[in-house]
């Protein structure tokens, strides 16, 4: 998924459909994936308070690490689901 930076502490980008969602009031942290506006996927490198609906989390990354990566205008995210 071709992702944009936004705020200087987010990658968001478009998905081809809306999912349902469940939003509630969150500070996102470094790391945590979220769903917002039920269209857009966002990953976090920074850290943000708004209503989303929370996904899921990197767990192998520092905050800083994460930064490395996403702090660009432009990012490729892929994303792979991994059953236990």
């Amino acid at each position: 998924m071709n992702t944009t930076a936004y705020g200087g502490f987010e990658q968001v980008g478009s998905l081809p459909q809306s999912f349902s969602r469940g939003d509630t009031q969150m500070t996102a942290q470094p790391g945590d994936i979220v769903l917002y506006s039920g269209n857009q996927l966002v990953v976090f490198f920074g850290s943000n308070s708004w209503s989303y609906t929370k996904l899921g989390h990197i767990n192998d990354l520092s905050a800083d690490e994460l930064t490395v990566l996403l702090d660009k205008d432009q990012t490729v995210i892929e994303l792979q689901i991994k059953s236990k």
